[in-house]
């Protein structure tokens, strides 16, 4: 009964704080200078002022600016997104592709991330010599710049060696999973540290508890103490941290998108706001916004299913 509670109060919070984003970013993209119109006309020089006036109208462009914004939120209440600009195609139909490789990113470099990062900061808690080493892997990682790593993998497996393609996606299964290895691991290098640093400062907290050593006391293995007793209550602060880092790589991994030519979100919503296609960026945004906040419900689940008391 709690976590129906607990998700159906999420849900409504998710849902108000999606209307105010989308009011926020609907007036802020509104009161910007210029509009589509406006670059229709740079780019034909055939069209008169006439014609500008009449496709205003046309595109609602000419009424105030918040009866625009109900036009519009009404009409992605019903399941209509608009088109695209600049790709000249429904929104729905751009979004949907880059978001399904965003998340195949996301999903991948997120695991071998958070798999490594929590193996090294278990090792680093639980065997204080290797902590240096650990903690040196955590600085590198983390000082490492991610489109710099990226040219480095691109020149070794790509360039040098031949054995993955440098850039691009496909369909297929087999041959997408070639396209993903070297931006997954890009990213997953990245993000390795932090799950690092995280894990092996809350386990060290978590080994001094006195009921780890009531545990030990009682004949529990090692292996037992760590992972059954000490690692269900470090891992709560490590899932909030997974939580932010899905909604930060769905939308944030423009760096990684861009090197390897991969059709994914960042870039998606870089291209739309500097090409001023309102319609895509603004539901772009919101999507992004969305499975953020459902990462962070998932997480906060997660959370009570290891510690009771957050109940």
């Amino acid at each position: 009964m709690a976590g129906a509670a607990l998700i159906l109060r999420r849900l409504a919070q998710i849902a108000i704080t999606l209307a105010i984003l989308s009011f926020a970013a609907y007036m802020l993209i509104g009161l910007m200078p210029g509009d589509p119109i406006d670059l229709a006309l740079i780019g034909d020089p055939r069209l008169t002022a006439g014609d500008a006036a009449r496709l205003r109208a046309l595109h609602g462009l000419d009424q105030p600016l918040l009866a625009r914004y109900a036009a519009w939120a009404a009409s992605v209440l019903r399941g209509e997104f608009g088109y695209s600009r600049l790709f000249a195609v429904p929104v729905a139909d751009v979004l949907w592709p880059a978001l399904r490789s965003s998340l195949a990113l996301l999903g991948g470099a997120l695991a071998i991330a958070a798999t490594g990062g929590v193996a090294l900061g278990v090792l680093a808690a639980a065997r204080p010599r290797s902590a240096g080493f650990v903690d040196a892997i955590a600085v590198i990682g983390q000082a490492m710049p991610s489109f710099w790593l990226g040219i480095l993998l691109i020149i070794l497996f790509a360039v040098t060696l031949g054995w993955l393609p440098a850039g691009g996606s496909a369909e297929d299964g087999g041959s997408a999973l070639r396209f993903l290895v070297l931006p997954v691991a890009t990213l997953a290098i990245a993000n390795v540290a932090a799950y690092a640093r995280h894990t092996a400062a809350a386990m060290t907290a978590t080994l001094t508890e006195p009921w780890i050593r009531t545990a030990r006391a009682k004949g529990a293995s090692r292996t037992r103490v760590l992972w059954r007793h000490a690692f269900p209550n470090a891992a709560v602060p490590i899932l909030t941290l997974a939580a932010l880092d899905a909604g930060a790589l769905v939308s944030g991994a423009v760096v990684t998108e861009t090197l390897f030519a991969r059709p994914g979100m960042g870039k998606l919503i870089f291209d739309a706001i500097m090409g001023n296609d309102y319609n895509l960026a603004l539901v772009a945004l919101l999507l992004v916004a969305l499975v953020t906040m459902l990462a962070t419900l998932a997480a906060d689940l997660a959370q009570r299913a290891l510690d009771p008391r957050l109940a």
